[in-house]
């Protein structure tokens, strides 16, 4: 007897519409997730960074310190101190809904993380130019930056997330398959030709040998 065929959906198109939402589903859960990561990583360092920094310097190891500092450009404090800093928020904005957008396509867990890595950065200095505006206007606050290594431009947690995100992105659209396989491994004899069917050896089992005459009986 031939194997049953799969049941339909109940609307009639077919098992593989009914979960063709499953992966994009899981996709946007682990960006979220990660992105939630990065921002409650980040609001809570800035609130330590607040209430310990405010009057003193801590050296960390070599060059690196904490030292509080507000950035009113952007990342790395490009742009600070000029007019540049009015249209960071709305940039800003335009860099998240597209990176949102762009994770419609991201086909691998490592380009999802990246994508959710960028978002959280990006959101949690949004949130400093929103909020802590210190009675100025909306969107006026300055960011709150305090890892500095004295020879580079002072940053933060949601700095490190986009910069680190766009690093992981482009190794993933480059280095890594759909599959989530660095590009170029080897697969499986199945995978290889397409058709999921494998190796004659993984399906096909050999049929048994007829007993000789009379070995039942003995």
């Amino acid at each position: 007897m031939s194997p049953s065929a799969p049941a339909a959906a109940p609307d009639g198109s077919g098992p593989s519409d009914a979960s063709s939402g499953a992966p994009g589903r899981r996709r946007y859960a682990l960006i979220l997730g990660v992105a939630a990561v990065v921002l409650l990583l980040d609001q809570l360092s800035k609130w330590w960074a607040l209430n310990t920094l405010s009057t003193q310097t801590i050296d960390v190891v070599w060059t690196m310190r904490f030292n509080l500092a507000r950035n009113t450009g952007a990342a790395f404090s490009v742009g600070r101190g000029t007019d540049f800093g009015r249209f960071i928020p709305l940039l800003a904005l335009v860099v998240v809904g597209v990176v949102v957008w762009q994770g419609r396509t991201v086909t691998n867990k490592f380009g999802a993380i990246a994508i959710g890595m960028i978002v959280g950065g990006a959101v949690g200095n949004l949130l400093d130019r929103a909020l802590r505006t210190g009675g100025g206007a909306f969107f006026s606050g300055g960011v709150v930056d305090f890892i500095d290594f004295q020879w580079w431009p002072i940053f933060n947690v949601a700095d490190m997330g986009v910069v680190v995100g766009g690093i992981l992105l482009l190794i993933a659209s480059v280095f890594v398959a759909p599959d989530g396989r660095p590009e170029g491994e080897d697969r499986g004899d199945g995978e290889d030709r397409g058709d999921g069917s494998g190796s004659r050896e993984d399906h096909d089992d050999p049929a048994p040998s007829p007993s000789p005459p009379g070995a039942a009986a003995s």
